[in-house]
């Protein structure tokens, strides 16, 4: 008997304890009913399992403080309660724009990886599969093509550009001169080259890019970086050693291509925010910079097949008579601006050493893409550069991507 009046007056303590800052309260008797009902239900509720041998007072507590009115709760609790939804908001806010811009970024550089990996092949087939020898006239009736569509796409107002001005046009020219000379050195290496080794090589494009970042943009990179940029070179080397097919002329031209490419990538970012501030707009978007870079090496194109004697050869070749030879040259022409938008697009949603790691990634298909098309004879030491080479690009890839 004083074993269950110890227990009710223990139940009755608690429940007093759980209220007391509502139930002092004098002036608000409203509130003083449910209190007293929960109360009275703690105590039966005592009562129910004491035959059973077990008292379960956490359910009615826990009943008692879900039920106890909105306007008992401390002010405390309600700004602690509002600061955790807006910091739980900005999270989610900060969340949902990474994942858009990893979005942009993937999508990009996707984009980019299919217009290189075909744009290559393609050129491939053009220069050696039909023997064409007029690489400077290839590249003007891209950019020909590339024109064309976009006037088209801005005339039928699908799609905006900024008109073209003389200052704008001061600005762009450096960057559309590294342009020029970066498709005509690809074009010459490509004829006299292997795809395989030609994308090994252009691992080399890498080692410079970083270089330049670090010595114009202040940029560091670690060891990881440097490490894979290192065996980048040690491919190149042992793969054109070990190369049947090495054309010393296609490798110089190769080399070139790699400092143009840098030159570019580098080049380009920085250009682009300057000729943003003499728009109208302020602006210059994908399409208006790839019309601005494809007209611009019109001009200069025609000039370059003058000066390396390229009229005589297409007056005498029978290619210009193939229906098929020129089907594929129309179709490298769309490449050739599906490669310039994606690479400008691309650009803007990372930096040049992304860009260009991006670049070495896609080489993997392209190499053996272009060693079983073309049936490019090899050796086992050959492959293992290649395959060495392709492996470095993918591990300069993981170091970049530890170090963002």
């Amino acid at each position: 008997m004083r074993k269950e009046v110890q227990d009710v007056s223990r139940v009755a303590i608690i429940a007093r304890a759980v209220p007391s800052d509502a139930s002092s309260d004098s002036q608000t008797p409203e509130l003083e009913k449910p209190l007293m009902h929960d109360r009275e239900n703690i105590y039966w509720n005592y009562k129910a399992h004491e035959g059973n041998g077990a008292v379960d007072l956490s359910s009615s507590l826990r009943r008692e403080s879900f039920s106890r009115p909105a306007g008992l709760l401390k002010p405390s609790e309600s700004v602690v309660d509002l600061e955790d939804g807006k910091l739980e908001k900005d999270r989610e806010r900060a969340t949902k724009s990474k994942e858009v811009k990893l979005n942009k970024a993937l999508i990009s550089g996707l984009a980019y990886c299919v217009a290189s990996c075909s744009m290559i092949l393609v050129n491939k087939v053009v220069l050696s599969s039909y023997n064409f020898n007029a690489g400077i006239s290839l590249m003007v009736y891209q950019n020909f093509i590339a024109v064309v569509i976009v006037s088209i796409l801005v005339r039928f107002g699908v799609v905006t550009t900024e008109p073209l001005t003389w200052k704008l046009i001061k600005v762009w020219i450096p960057v559309n001169i590294i342009f020029v000379g970066m498709l005509i050195t690809s074009m010459f290496s490509l004829k006299y080259i292997n795809v395989a080794m030609v994308t090994v090589l252009k691992n080399v494009t890498n080692v410079i890019t970083a270089v330049g970042e670090m010595y114009l943009f202040s940029k560091r990179h670690d060891k990881r970086v440097w490490a894979s940029l290192f065996l980048m070179i040690i491919s190149a080397i042992s793969g054109g050693i070990t190369d049947l097919s090495f054309n010393a002329i296609g490798y110089t031209w190769q080399i070139l291509n790699c400092f143009l490419t840098a030159s570019y990538s580098l080049t380009l970012r920085r250009v682009m925010d300057t000729a943003k501030q003499v728009t109208r707009s302020g602006n210059l978007n994908e399409f208006s910079m790839v019309l601005l870079n494809n007209t611009l090496s019109l001009p200069l194109g025609l000039a370059l097949i003058f000066i390396f004697n390229e009229v005589d050869y297409l007056c005498q070749t029978p290619l210009l008579r193939s229906a098929s030879f020129w089907f594929v040259m129309t179709m490298s022409g769309f490449l050739g601006l599906a490669i310039s938008f994606t690479s400008m697009w691309f650009l803007h949603q990372t930096g040049a050493t992304t860009y260009s790691l991006v670049g070495s990634l896609n080489k993997i298909p392209i190499s053996v893409a272009g060693v079983v098309l073309f049936n490019v004879p090899t050796t086992l030491q050959n492959s293992a550069s290649i395959f060495f080479g392709l492996l470095a690009g993918v591990f300069f890839a993981r170091a970049k991507l530890r170090k963002s």
